[in-house]
């Protein structure tokens, strides 16, 4: 994936300014995507070259006029290329786990620091994305949520918001965009309870190690 298909993604879910997407990226999409500000600065400048977005100047009150983007057409067909192109499931580069391996010729209970470090940033996100889906799926406040629908987390990884789009009016049924970015929320869920697991076992371990030395 290119950070073009990121910023597509993004702006067919909400149009924005550069500093919106940036925000976005910050906020939601940065944990499956990085970028910097200036990238994403420069990306926009030249996919709107290229003709796949489109801008148009929005006036604010007492601030100066924001330049906010949507999808153009041709934007929109280089995005359903890449959806129906197959990619290579990703394999996973892993510091951490190349280092507890490499402990068996040190001392074990030299990671214990780093592991817990790792556990403290994993817990701080799973909060961060279970936060995100009780504000914008499941929580009685969501757009369309559970005090409404019975339906479950918004705005999720690629967006930096609920929309109010009709799809999103209380009670009404969550909309194809919003079932897939509560999906792919939940997938992010999984993967931060599954690591912490993980991570749980390895401390186990290497405290285990520590003390028969």
């Amino acid at each position: 994936m290119a950070i073009e298909h990121a910023i597509l993604v993004s702006l067919l879910e909400k149009p924005g300014s550069g500093y919106e997407l940036a925000r976005r990226f910050e906020r939601s999409i940065g944990y499956f995507w990085t970028a910097s500000h200036q990238q994403i600065y420069r990306v926009l400048k030249r996919m709107e070259s290229d003709g796949w977005v489109d801008a148009r100047d929005v006036p604010q009150q007492g601030r100066p006029d924001k330049k906010e983007y949507t999808v153009a057409d041709l934007g929109q067909a280089v995005l359903s290329s890449w959806i129906h192109q197959p990619i290579e499931p990703e394999s996973i580069r892993h510091d951490l786990a190349v280092k507890i391996r490499g402990a068996a010729f040190d001392d074990p209970a030299a990671l214990i620091h780093e592991v817990e470090r790792h556990r403290q940033a994993h817990t701080e996100r799973l909060a961060h994305y279970l936060a995100g889906e009780e504000r914008d799926f499941t929580g009685p406040d969501a757009p369309g949520g559970a005090r409404d629908a019975g339906a479950g987390p918004p705005g999720g990884p690629l967006d930096d918001g609920p929309d109010d789009g009709p799809h999103d009016r209380p009670g009404g049924p969550l909309d194809a965009g919003r079932e897939l970015q509560h999906v792919v929320l939940r997938g992010g869920i999984a993967y931060e309870r599954m690591t912490l697991a993980w991570l749980d076992d390895v401390l186990a371990t290497l405290h285990r190690l520590a003390a028969g030395r």
